[in-house]
């Protein structure tokens, strides 16, 4: 039973793998795996392509080192075998060749790379829990970021991040390069599904004015054919995108996307919306949205940041945006704003600043450390209490990525940025719209109400402090569709008002409608 009062805080413990059959009772599942001393532990289960063998992997909280377990399903008796004995580093499965299994790994290689364990050899191995399994190197880490890996036609399809964009490469078993994917521009290529004897394996890809267009690709002769794209009411031929780099404060080389009308003229009067996120190892990389288009069509620049904390450039720089380095994300975002006015793309009055969750957190931290740098703010289901995020439903497992509170030192950084214990009195504030759920359970509602509320009472001037609360909703995945145009709709409606967005005259018409 939960320590009363700690209810929330424990519904995620003591977490079981069970086996389910299709078709049959749920009370008739068999349990599989689970530690009763470790009630922190979460798993995630993969089984390989021929049925034999269960990987069980172990994670706790957001932290991105597991252990594996591996359990032989010819053994319906048998224990699964401890192959990964510590939380040292980060290991996916990928597949198998008979008792051989590869993995995707940043063991002694930041950018990740491709190994295999022989599962007979490790059974036998004397290994203490400090040491990874025997193994041996079959792709090498490779100059890009490594961020997924599938095994199809004998063939390690490897995806890698070149800059924040979409890079496919092809290995044999024996890791010998084979050749490169092609794709039609900047953007972001996903998929890659298939069993180990087929000869084709299909992705979608898309970027921020190309909608999802899903490719069948040929492993043998290496051609891509187009199957088909998403149909959207206006021309992506009418926009580009761009990608520029810019340092931050200390330096840094970062990277950035611009999405526009073709045609932008550079005069500082364009109405800018700068997005970020820059946490928990999650990489941002060029993606479709029919909403950000829809910015883009009333003459708005959509602006993409790729800030540390984030997972585009590997561990490093993850890390370097972590607990006592979280302030680097911010002066990343905040140099990228910079530079947005520097190249003439926007000034201050028409830059306006969006992100979510974690990038809610980025949203309310640039905004109390610059609030002449903004003339809108978007900050949505953010983190907003430093001090107590941890002591909220999954808040502790968040303590990888940003500290806490009950570290002295940790303290001292948290509280320097966190925004609601930086709204300072007498300051005058961009307009912001605040948004969350009330029903929220990931990032509890209390952070945006205590921020809307401290904000509120701190504003020095005439802009607006508003708090759009949705009703039986949560963190966002899952929303309906009705319930997301709606809250979209507010945020650009917001920002029209906001950044003073002349609407082009062609605004709303559908293609080949007439003047």
């Amino acid at each position: 039973e939960p320590m009363e009062g700690a209810e929330f805080q424990n519904l995620n413990t003591q977490q079981k793998v069970y086996y389910h059959r299709v078709g049959t009772s749920q009370a008739d599942d068999v349990l599989v795996f689970h530690d009763p001393d470790q009630p922190e532990w979460g798993y995630s289960c993969s089984v390989s392509e021929e049925g034999r063998y269960l990987v069980i992997t172990v994670h706790v909280g957001t932290d991105d080192r597991y252990r594996v377990f591996v359990k032989d399903l010819q053994d319906p008796n048998g224990t699964p075998f401890a192959l990964v004995r510590n939380f040292n580093h980060e290991y996916s499965f990928i597949g198998n060749a008979g008792a051989t299994l590869f993995f995707q790994t940043d063991l002694d290689a930041p950018l990740r790379r491709i190994v295999a364990i022989d599962l007979q050899q490790a059974r036998q191995a004397e290994y203490n829990e400090d040491a990874p399994p025997p193994y041996r190197e079959v792709v090498p880490e490779q100059p890009t970021t490594m961020t997924s890996v599938s095994l199809v036609g004998n063939t390690f399809v490897v995806e890698l991040l070149m800059d924040a964009q979409s890079q496919v490469k092809l290995f044999d078993l024996q890791g010998e390069f084979v050749r490169e994917i092609e794709f039609p521009g900047i953007g972001s290529a996903n998929g890659f599904g298939g069993r180990q004897d087929d000869t084709e394996t299909f992705y979608s890809f898309s970027s921020f004015a190309t909608p999802p267009s899903s490719y069948r690709y040929d492993l043998l002769t290496g051609e891509s054919t187009l199957l088909r794209r998403a149909a959207v009411d206006c021309d992506p031929e009418a926009f580009e995108v761009e990608q520029i780099f810019y340092n931050s404060k200390d330096g840094t080389r970062v990277p950035m996307f611009l999405a526009h009308r073709k045609g932008l003229v550079l005069n500082g009067e364009n109405p800018v919306l700068l997005y970020g996120y820059g946490g928990f190892n999650i990489p941002l990389t060029p993606s479709f949205s029919i909403s950000r288009l829809a910015w883009m069509e009333m003459g708005g620049v959509f602006a993409m940041a790729n800030l540390r904390g984030g997972g585009e450039y590997g561990e490093k720089w993850h890390k370097a945006g972590t607990k006592l380095d979280k302030q680097n994300v911010f002066d990343d975002f905040i140099a990228a704003a910079e530079t947005l006015i520097k190249r003439n793309y926007t000034r201050p009055e028409k830059l306006a600043i969006q992100g979510g969750s974690n990038g809610g957190l980025l949203v309310g931290a640039c905004l109390t450390q610059r609030p002449d740098l903004f003339s809108a703010c978007l900050p949505a289901v953010g983190v907003m209490d430093m001090l107590r995020f941890h002591k909220f439903t999954a808040g502790r497992y968040w303590v990888d990525d940003y500290g806490c509170a009950d570290n002295p030192e940790e303290f001292a950084a948290l509280y320097a940025y966190s925004p609601y214990h930086n709204c300072q009195p007498n300051v005058g504030y961009p307009a912001t719209l605040i948004t969350t759920a009330d029903t929220d359970d990931r990032v509890v509602p209390g952070h945006s109400f205590k921020f809307a509320a401290a904000l509120q009472t701190a504003q020095a001037g005439e802009e607006p402090i508003l708090i759009r609360i949705e009703t039986k909703a949560g963190h966002g995945a899952g929303k309906p569709t009705s319930k997301v145009i709606e809250e979209i709709t507010d945020q650009w409606a917001f920002l029209v008002k906001t950044l003073n967005v002349r609407l082009p005259p062609s605004f709303g018409r559908s293609q080949g409608e007439g003047e």
